[in-house]
């Protein structure tokens, strides 16, 4: 069975970057298939970023320009760099793999003075 667990939150503040990673294990990795989602106190949880078939990548209007989502094939690895940081940007951020429907734990990611 698969797993993805994730790294690299932390406490910034706005304007600051971070740089998150996904590993994935236990499973063919598929990047097109995996994705970034968020989820702030009191809020549903919201697409970030993803990979998609063909090369494609698709980026929530909020973090267009912010943010880049990379791979690392040979590492089975996603990365979510995230630049220009703001405070509602402040949520717990979670790897996703949509082919297999599996979600990492989670890292916190608090954007604040």
């Amino acid at each position: 069975q698969g797993q993805l667990v994730e790294s690299g939150g932390g406490l910034v503040q706005p304007g600051g970057s971070l740089r998150l990673s996904c590993v994935a294990s236990g499973s063919i990795f598929r990047a097109y298939g995996m994705g970034w989602y968020r989820q702030a106190p009191g809020k549903q949880r919201e697409l970030v970023a993803r990979f998609s078939t063909g090369g494609a990548i698709y980026y929530a209007d909020s973090v267009q320009g912010r943010f880049t989502i990379s791979r690392d094939n040979a590492k089975s690895t996603i990365y979510l760099q995230m630049n220009s940081l703001e405070p509602e940007d402040t949520a717990v951020y979670y790897c996703n793999d949509r082919l297999t429907d599996l979600w990492g734990q989670g890292t916190q990611v608090t954007v604040s003075s």
